[in-house]
């Protein structure tokens, strides 16, 4: 009996005797003044007698009977919400789904968004089913299909009929005695196979592994490179992961033993050590000297143990973890996309203000002091980047931030630089009647195309330059665009906007003053 229950009961003991001794000096006082009546005095007698012992029995019931009962109310309410998933991570979880399908819904490629689509509604049975997914990972050659037959032959419980191909890996479906929950048991393909069909097959066990509660990591020896790294990013991102060293029958008890601890020594960092069990989920037969074969039995109750006790302990956070993990994972993937689909509209109006500047100068000329301030970068393609990405400038501050770039730009020399690499590559290629003109074009609508980059990572950074500021942002583009091959794609297309219309417009001129000669 716990300390604070028998203090509890000594005090009111005490205070039970009290009162009772009061009571009894009282009612003998009235018994005596009653004395000229037996029967009235007896009654009374009696009344007290039952009276005390009432109080008695009720506050040890109360004591012994009453709070016992509130604490088996209690262990049943606990397993009665067992099977919920903790309503922090549930509603974490449900409100990032609910972010998840407002982006989704900005997404412009059908293909891409109804398969995002699909996926936010698995998540979501997920959620409501809340069944443990225990998938079986490694390389072919493990044993992982010999551990799986051998969990179903041996784990007590229901079994049902396998579900999926073996294209995307064999699902079993079992119950655990103690735990509600029902478990999903998947044995994937093999890692590290060869040719095309090997690596898809890959991709598929990483993609069950990448969505699984619980990971059975099977092994057949010390971890090799190709195998420590999956295991690695798989615990990076949140994974449970019991590692399981298979075929011991083919090991001496000493060379078991020096497998295990380099094993447990590689993964210290993120799998504990009684996380890391073997097993021989298959033993090879042995030709007995009677001629007669014998099979052994597998040997897998140590991982049977931990599981049971990872499920019955951890199961619920589990399940929430990995159910909350997906969701962030989708809605990864849904940013990507959509960035992916501003960059290209960005791209565009970064392209069509580029060569509209070089239309303008290529026209009207003008020192090489003045192009960034009236044409290299632009306050209304500021503007419309800045609306693709969700911001919504007035031209006063596009004005501000195109001028702040233009000084940025001029103040690292890259003006000069342009000049020089535009003049390189177009001086093979145009006419040198044409080429001074034809110079400054090209060179704004490069420029132009630098500030218009360095403005998508401002916006795709939530209007922020990051650590290095501005000017490592404009370096970084300009390093970036001026690689050879950018440069001579980016000058065959001048050449086609710029360079030919010019030298058509000035053939055209020569031949008219040359008619009115």
């Amino acid at each position: 009996m716990p300390l604070s229950r028998i203090v509890t009961l000594i005090v009111g003991l005490i205070v039970i005797l009290g009162l009772s001794l009061w009571l009894i000096d009282s009612l003998s006082r009235l018994y005596w003044q009653l004395s000229y009546s037996p029967l009235l005095g007896n009654l009374l007698l009696l009344l007290l007698i039952l009276l005390i012992g009432g109080l008695v029995a009720a506050f040890v019931y109360y004591v012994l009977v009453l709070q016992a009962g509130e604490k088996q109310s209690r262990r049943r309410g606990r397993r009665v919400t067992a099977g919920e998933i903790p309503a922090a991570k549930s509603d974490a979880a449900s409100s990032t789904l609910q972010a998840v399908k407002q982006q989704v819904a900005q997404i412009q490629d059908e293909v891409a968004r109804q398969a995002l689509l699909s996926k936010s509604r698995e998540i979501e049975v997920n959620l409501a089913r809340g069944e443990i997914q225990v998938v079986v990972f490694g390389t072919g050659s493990a044993g992982k299909t010999s551990l799986v037959n051998a969990i179903m032959g041996r784990i007590v419980g229901q079994v049902n009929a396998p579900m999926g191909t073996t294209q995307v890996g064999e699902t079993y479906c079992l119950r655990l005695k103690g735990l509600q929950r029902k478990i999903l048991i998947t044995d994937t393909p093999g890692i590290l196979e060869a040719g095309v069909e090997g690596t898809e097959r890959e991709q598929l066990a990483r993609e069950l592994a990448t969505s699984a509660d619980l990971l059975l990591f099977v092994v057949d020896n010390d971890l090799r490179r190709s195998e420590y790294e999956p295991l690695r990013s798989l615990a990076a991102i949140g994974k449970r992961s019991l590692l399981v060293l298979n075929k011991t029958d083919l090991y001496t008890d000493e060379d078991q033993e020096s497998i295990l601890a380099r094993l447990r020594q590689r993964v210290s960092g993120f799998i504990p050590p009684n996380d890391v069990i073997a097993i021989a989920a298959n033993p090879q037969a042995a030709q007995l000297e009677t001629g007669e074969t014998l099979q052994p039995e597998g040997d897998i109750v140590p991982l049977l143990r931990r599981m049971a006790a990872i499920l019955r302990a951890e199961g619920e956070d589990l399940v929430a973890d990995n159910i909350l993990l997906q969701s962030l994972r989708l809605g990864e993937e849904a940013r990507n996309l959509i960035d992916i689909q501003r960059r290209r509209q960005a791209d565009k109006i970064v392209d069509r203000f580029g060569w509209i500047g070089a239309g303008v100068v290529t026209v009207t000329p003008l020192p090489v002091v003045d192009l960034l301030a009236t044409a290299a970068v632009n306050a209304q393609m500021v503007v419309e980047i800045g609306r693709v990405y969700g911001c919504e400038l007035n031209m006063e501050r596009g004005k501000e931030l195109a001028v702040s770039l233009a000084k940025t730009i001029a103040s690292l020399g890259i003006v000069k630089g342009a000049i020089q690499l535009i003049s390189t590559a177009l001086q093979f290629h145009v006419a040198t009647f044409v080429i001074g003109r034809a110079i400054q074009g090209v060179t704004v609508a490069y420029l132009t195309r630098i500030a218009g980059k360095s403005f998508i990572e401002y916006f795709r950074h939530d209007q922020d330059w990051g650590d290095g500021g501005m000017t490592e942002v404009v370096k970084e583009q300009f390093k970036l665009n001026r690689k050879d091959e950018f440069i001579k794609a980016f000058v065959q297309e001048a050449i086609a906007r710029v360079v030919n219309p010019l030298t058509n417009n000035s053939q055209v001129i020569s031949q008219e003053e040359e008619t009115k000669a």
